[in-house]
C-alpha cells in the first residue's frame, strides 16, 4: 500500500500517532532514477526506520536533497514514530524542515523499494539483525547507502558485510556508516592535539595494564531526544536484532581509536589488530522498566529466553582489550537503564603520548558537560616545552578560533572550549550527512575509509565471538 504522507496535516486526518494520507489508486510505470550522486538531485530514501537515528538525518534539510523522501516499512509503531519526529521538525517554528514522506507499508516493502528505485540514497537505522542484508541487496540494485551503525552484529556478518563494500565498488555506489563522534568538539580537539608532537609527543604503545588509549561510554535505556522521552521498540533488548553492547556503542569508540590514532592511514584488519581479551555482562530490565521505555504491558515471546525471574537481562555491556598497529587499546561501554536527574550518557578518553596526557571526562566535575584537558608528568615542565605548548596551541588556535588554555596547575590544563562549538550529538547528524553528500558529489571517498570501516567491524564482531568463547 502507497501512502502519500502530507506531514503538515500529520495529526489532523487520522488516529493518534499515525499520519494523515491520501491513498494513491492504481499503479504507476517504473521510473529509473540513477543511483548516484551526480544527478541534480538527490532523492532520499527510508528503509523500515526502527531507530531514531534515522530521522536525525532529516533534522535539517540540504539544498542538494529533495524534500520527497519515500519511507518502505512495515506498518506499526517504529514508522509511527519515526513518522512522528519527521513532522516535529516540519512543524518546528525555528528553521522548520519541509518534508514529504511517500510511504509504502506492504509487506513486499522490501522488494517493493528495489524494484522501484524511487531514490538513490537509501538511509537505513533500524533492526540491526536485518540490516546487513537490507545493505547488501540495496546496493545489488544500484542505490547508494548512509546506514547507522552498527552495519554488522555477528561474526557472519562481518563477512557479509565485506560482500556489501565489494557490491559497491563493483556498482560504482558508496557504503558509509554514520560516526557522528567525529564531530564532537572535545574529540577533534583531542585528535588535533596528539598531532602535534612538541605538545603531546609521540603515542605511547601502553601494556594491558596501562592501555596508551582508552575509551569508556555510560548510555541509558530511557532518555530524552528532540525534548520529548524517548520510546524505544521492544526488538531494541533482544541481541538478536539490536546486536550486543560490544557490537553497537563500541562501533563508535573503535572508530574514533582508529580515526585519531592513525589518522588517515589505511588499516589492515588482518595484519594490524589484534583481540588480546574481551567480556560481556547483563543489565537488568524489570517489568516496570520495560513498560515505561516501551509502552508495553508485558514482555513479547521473543524475549523470554532472556528473563531471569521476570527481569530482563539484556548482553547491553562489554570490553575489549586489543592492540591496534602494536598499541594497546581498551575500549568498554556500559548501559543503564536511566541516569540520575540532571545527568545523561558520559564519556571518558585518554590518549597518552610521550610528553603530554589528553583526557576527556565528562562527570560531576564538568557538570556532565565532555571537557578536554592535558596533563604532564608530575613535577614543573621546563621552559622550552611551555613556550612550545604557547605556540603550537596558537596554531591550533587557527582551525578553531576562540579555544583557549586554562592552567590548572603546574602541569594540568583544561582547553576552554566556547559554546558556539557544543552543537550536540543530534546535530552531527546532519554533519555527517553532509559529509557523505560531498564524498557522492565527487564520486569518491578518501582511500582510507573503507578498509578503517571493514577494520572497525572485524575488531567489534571478534571480540564478540571472543567474549562468547570466554
Amino acid at each position: 500500500m502507497i501512502k502519500i504522507y502530507m506531514m503538515r496535516n500529520y495529526y489532523n486526518m487520522v488516529l493518534p500517532g499515525v499520519v494523515g494520507l491520501m491513498m494513491m489508486c492504481g499503479c504507476k510505470p517504473k521510473t529509473e532514477h540513477p543511483a548516484n550522486g551526480n544527478d541534480s538531485e538527490v532523492k532520499l530514501i527510508t528503509l523500515d526506520p526502527g531507530h531514531f537515528h534515522a530521522a536525525l538525518v532529516q533534522k535539517k534539510s540540504y539544498p542538494q536533497v529533495s524534500n520527497e523522501v519515500y519511507v518502505y516499512a512495515p506498518e506499526g509503531n517504529d514508522l509511527n514514530e519515526h513518522l512522528a519526529r519527521i513532522e516535529a521538525f516540519n512543524a518546528r517554528p525555528d528553521d522548520p524542515t519541509h518534508w514529504n514522506e511517500i510511504v509504502y507499508t506492504g509487506e513486499d516493502f522490501l522488494e517493493r523499494m528495489l524494484s522501484e528505485r524511487k531514490g538513490n540514497v537509501m538511509i537505513t537505522a533500524g533492526n540491526n539483525g536485518k540490516k546487513t542484508e537490507y545493505i547488501l541487496k540495496t546496493l545489488q540494485a544500484g542505490i547508494n547507502v548512509l546506514a547507522d551503525k552498527p552495519m554488522a552484529i555477528e561474526p557472519e556478518q562481518f563477512e557479509l558485510l565485506k560482500q556489501c563494500f565489494a557490491t559497491a565498488e563493483e556498482k560504482d555506489v558508496l557504503l558509509y556508516d554514520i560516526m557522528t563522534e567525529r564531530y564532537e568538539i572535545t574529540t577533534m580537539l583531542q585528535r588535533a592535539l596528539s598531532r602535534c608532537p612538541e605538545i603531546f609527543g609521540q603515542l605511547q604503545q601502553g601494556t594491558p595494564e596501562c592501555p596508551a588509549v582508552t575509551k569508556e561510554s555510560v548510555h541509558h535505556f530511557f532518555k530524552t531526544v528532540s525534548g520529548n522521552p524517548l520510546r524505544r521498540p521492544a526488538w531494541y533488548f533482544d541481541v538478536t536484532q539490536q546486536g550486543e553492547g560490544i557490537v553497537d556503542v563500541t562501533t563508535h569508540l573503535v572508530d574514533l581509536v582508529q580515526w585519531e590514532c592513525f589518522p588517515e592511514q589505511i588499516l589492515n584488519y588482518q595484519t594490524d589488530i589484534e583481540i588480546l581479551a574481551a567480556k560481556h555482562w547483563t543489565t537488568a530490565v524489570d517489568q516496570a522498566q520495560f513498560r515505561q521505555v516501551t509502552g508495553l504491558e508485558s514482555y513479547p515471546e521473543f524475549l523470554k529466553p532472556s528473563l531471569v525471574n521476570d527481569t530482563l537481562q539484556v548482553y547491553a555491556n562489554g570490553e575489549i582489550d586489543y592492540k591496534l598497529k602494536g598499541v594497546c587499546v581498551k575500549i568498554s561501554v556500559v548501559w543503564d537503564f536511566e541516569a540520575p536527574a540532571g545527568t545523561g550518557d558520559t564519556h571518558f578518553s585518554v590518549m597518552r603520548g610521550t610528553k603530554a596526557d589528553l583526557f576527556i571526562r565528562q562527570g560531576a566535575e564538568q557538570n556532565y558537560i565532555p571537557e578536554l584537558y592535558l596533563e604532564l608528568p608530575p613535577g614543573k615542565p621546563d621552559a622550552s616545552y611551555l613556550s612550545d605548548l604557547e605556540t603550537k596551541f596558537a596554531e591550533i588556535t587557527k582551525s578553531y578560533p576562540g579555544i583557549a588554555l586554562q592552567q590548572l596547575s603546574d602541569n594540568a590544563w583544561k582547553i576552554v572550549i566556547p559554546e558556539t562549538y557544543r552543537n550536540g550529538h543530534e546535530a552531527h547528524f546532519g554533519q555527517v550527512t553532509e559529509k557523505y553528500l560531498d564524498f557522492l558529489h565527487a564520486r569518491n571517498m578518501p582511500e582510507w575509509e573503507i578498509p578503517n570501516m571493514i577494520a572497525k567491524y572485524f575488531t567489534t564482531t571478534e571480540a564478540l565471538r571472543v567474549a562468547r568463547g570466554s
